[in-house]
């Protein structure tokens, strides 16, 4: 186990490409748009739905 923990130390110090600070920053401001416009487009289909099923049901009483 310890020579795994440690092989993946080597491995991620040797072998994988880091962004830069920067790109890393913008990459996360990205991200964070699209979390924030996809969780609106969500919440405004349950909006949506949630009304059409009180009227549906409204009109079922």
């Amino acid at each position: 186990m310890i020579d795994y923990i440690k092989e993946s130390f080597v491995e991620l110090k040797a072998n994988v490409t880091w962004t830069s600070w920067s790109e890393g920053q913008r990459l996360m401001v990205v991200v964070a748009v699209f979390s924030i416009l996809f969780s609106l487009v969500i919440w405004g289909i349950d909006s949506v739905f949630g009304e059409l099923i009180k009227l549906y049901f409204g009109v079922i009483s």
